[in-house]
């Protein structure tokens, strides 16, 4: 059933290059890449990027991990442009001086998204989200009560943890709850992967997005609640709809599940709550990156496991924090790093600077940015997103926010979108699926309208500030 998303991605991303093609011979070399238009080694790059990318939305089929196809793209890419590179009078030390540019940027993003995986790894080792899903499961909510009430924990919680593990922890206890209820599951993951997303657009630790645009300092920490009605609005629009399908007075069996909070859980929660802290606090009173203050409230869970250990009546001896670290999802990490050298090695050829001047300069930043969310629909946002700061066009704080809103909740319009929708289709196969999230795609779009919108109503004194 997801075969028709999987082709249409393919589809896409496949016709892209043979679309623009024509207008890239009239690429020129500038300041700060080579220009190349349609030399063979760049249409190469191209399409490597491309087929690796495909590789990415085959995983589902082909079993691949998705980190591997992109790291291999990323290493052939630069390796072709150090082979043209005489030829555009470019040094070779230049281009180590590029790709170590493009590691600073990704090891402050690794150190700070591993220090949260390991953190989101240990919460869930001491059965937090599993008390979470029991004290839902056995609440006694109607099936409306509880598609509302699971909507709203995904929607915070995805501003705190990230926007793939709340759908995972919400989405079981929606199957747990729904049973046998096919139509209540069906709509309560739709809902759920659009509460992530909409929770995730707000907050810099709600995805990977938002992370990236604050640690490029184009919207300060506090400054991304500016999004937090439009978030909101993006979330409560669709669900609103979708909850009228369901019936309010029809409740679950209550499920007896005798499941308890193992030692040194509320710590580690309490010591998670002060490492955001400290990243934010950090950045914002002593002008450190955020990764610093995360990897100081890495050491203190690391410190905090030591006691659980060795300290206490309840001790637990099997509890080791490294295994923590290896829980944390590398894959991600890895597929992180294969996006950015890949997406950077087309900037240092010249091809973003292209695509940056046909869409913001002949769109306009408000329909370029829209056009964003749309592309993140079909394409992951990560490397649209990374695309955009890379390009770094020239936009006000009010852009800056618009773009970090619509790729955030774009990829909710399909089920294939957002990291959040493909591991519920995983996850929850037969019951959730591509065609099941499709059906209600019209009015997720109507909640993206709506959000945009009330983003140009709330935030339109931002319009021309630049920071």
């Amino acid at each position: 059933m997801q075969s028709l998303g999987f082709f249409l991605g393919i589809f896409v991303v496949f016709l892209f290059p043979f679309a623009v093609l024509p207008a890239l011979a009239e690429t020129g070399q500038g300041s700060g890449h080579m220009g190349v238009g349609l030399h063979w080694a760049g249409i190469l790059c191209i399409l490597i990027f491309v087929f690796s990318y495909i590789a990415v939305l085959s995983e589902e089929y082909t079993h691949l991990k998705k980190s591997k196809p992109v790291l291999l793209g990323a290493g052939l890419i630069w390796v072709l442009i150090s082979l043209i590179a005489p030829e555009y009078g470019v040094s070779h030390h230049a281009i180590r001086e590029a790709i170590y540019h493009g590691l600073d940027e990704y090891a402050s993003l690794m150190l700070f998204l591993l220090s949260a995986m390991t953190y989101i790894a240990a919460i869930d080792d001491r059965n937090v989200f599993k008390v979470l899903r029991a004290k839902l499961v056995g609440s006694g909510m109607s099936y409306r009560q509880l598609f509302w009430v699971t909507g709203f924990i995904a929607f915070f919680l995805s501003s705190i943890a990230d926007n793939l593990t709340t759908a995972l922890v919400i989405g079981a206890v929606v199957m747990a709850v729904g049973r046998d209820q096919k139509k209540f599951i069906s709509a309560g993951c739709v809902n759920v992967v659009c509460a992530a997303n909409a929770g995730g657009a707000f907050c810099p630790f709600g995805d990977i997005t938002t992370l990236m645009v604050w640690q490029a300092e184009k919207v300060q920490f506090f400054e991304f609640f500016d999004l937090f009605i439009p978030s909101l609005v993006n979330f409560i629009v669709p669900a609103f709809f979708m909850s009228l399908f369901i019936k309010g007075g029809e409740r679950p069996l209550p499920d007896i599940e005798d499941v308890s909070l193992k030692y040194g859980a509320v710590t580690i929660v309490f010591l998670g709550l002060i490492t955001i802290a400290m990243a934010v606090s950090f950045e914002q009173f002593l002008g450190l990156p955020p990764f610093i203050g995360m990897m100081a409230g890495l050491s203190l869970l690391m410190i905090a496991s030591w006691f659980i250990v060795h300290f206490g009546d309840r001790r637990d001896r099997d509890f080791d924090i490294f295994t923590q670290v290896a829980a944390a999802e590398w894959d991600t990490l890895l597929f992180f790093f294969g996006v950015i050298f890949s997406v950077g090695g087309l900037a240092y050829l010249g091809y973003l600077e292209f695509v940056s001047t046909q869409m913001y300069g002949a769109f306009g930043s408000s329909f370029a940015n829209i056009g964003v969310g749309f592309l993140s629909a079909i394409v992951d946002n990560i490397p649209v997103m990374f695309a955009v700061l890379t390009m770094n066009p020239d936009m006000d704080h009010f852009q800056w926010l618009l773009v970090t809103l619509t790729a955030g909740v774009g990829g909710s319009m399909l089920s294939i979108g957002s990291a959040a929708g493909v591991a519920l289709m995983g996850t929850a196969k037969g019951q959730y699926t591509f065609f099941s999230h499709l059906k209600w795609s019209p009015i997720i779009l109507l909640g993206y309208v709506a959000a945009i919108g009330s983003h140009f109503w709330i935030n339109s004194s931002l319009i021309g500030v630049f920071k």
